[in-house]
């Protein structure tokens, strides 16, 4: 009898985790593949996943968390489909059809920061909380919302990385990074952000730098709204921007 199988997958804008978990909730197998084209990472993900099926029909569904923006609405014919995104190459993919037609299951799609808002509400710093708020700052900014473990979805989903944040009286002159609102959060304040800035990620500059005051500025007013619209009973903030551990002192300041 072949073994029930669970394909998941995050798929990230510099790379796709994919992991094979049993019945059980134990990891079979993993794979680490390159965010490159779409024709080119979904083929590597398929391959990974053909390769490691028990047997025909073997898996039982497949779940995918991605970056965004996306159409979750599961009456759409765009159904887990990529909308407009900064990503080249990406929008407009379809992440569902590969999968249900080379596996013949069902597949569920979410975004990446909704995903980890259920998952911090069920593994996670959020446990035992009703309402959580996850936030990741990385190579963009983006927000998930779990109440009462679910997923928060409206007409799209929560874009927490585009709000309208006040400029910092030091950082008039930089114009923002986000195609397609300039100076919004994420064109201010995400990794790509801080690197068309100061031609280095946040880690490599001093600790004394300007840049995480004015990165934790435009965080703390980001987490200022969550909490004066949501009032979540933990906000959580991850990502690789997050590595800086002064950051949070700088966004509890504003």
């Amino acid at each position: 009898m072949d073994k029930v199988l669970y394909g998941a997958v995050e798929a990230g804008g510099s790379k796709f985790i994919c992991e094979l978990v049993d019945d059980e909730g134990l990891i079979v197998a993993k794979a680490r593949i390159a965010t490159t084209t779409p024709d080119e990472t979904l083929g590597a993900v398929l391959d990974f996943f053909d390769l490691h099926k028990s047997g025909p029909g073997s898996y039982a569904a497949f779940g995918i968390a991605s970056f965004g923006p996306l159409d979750l609405h599961q009456d759409s014919p765009h159904y887990g489909h990529i909308l407009d995104t900064p990503k080249p190459h990406w929008s407009h993919t379809d992440l569902v059809a590969p999968f249900a037609q080379r596996f013949n299951c069902p597949v569920s799609v979410d975004t990446d920061v909704n995903a980890a808002a259920l998952a911090e509400a069920k593994y996670g710093a959020g446990q035992n909380c009703e309402s959580v708020v996850y936030v990741t700052v990385g190579t963009g900014i983006g927000g998930g919302i779990c109440f009462n473990s679910r997923a928060l979805h409206g007409a799209l989903h929560p874009e927490m990385g585009h709000i309208l944040v006040l400029r910092h009286a030091l950082d008039t002159a930089f114009s923002g990074a986000c195609p397609f609102h300039g100076d919004c959060l994420e064109g201010l304040a995400s990794g790509a952000a801080i690197m068309a800035r100061y031609g280095a990620s946040l880690d490599q500059l001093p600790t004394t730098h300007e840049a995480c005051r004015l990165i934790g500025y435009y965080l703390g007013q980001l987490a200022t709204n969550i909490i004066l619209l949501l009032s979540p009973q933990r906000l959580i903030f991850a990502g690789g921007v997050m590595h800086n551990n002064g950051l949070y002192d700088e966004i509890r300041a504003t």
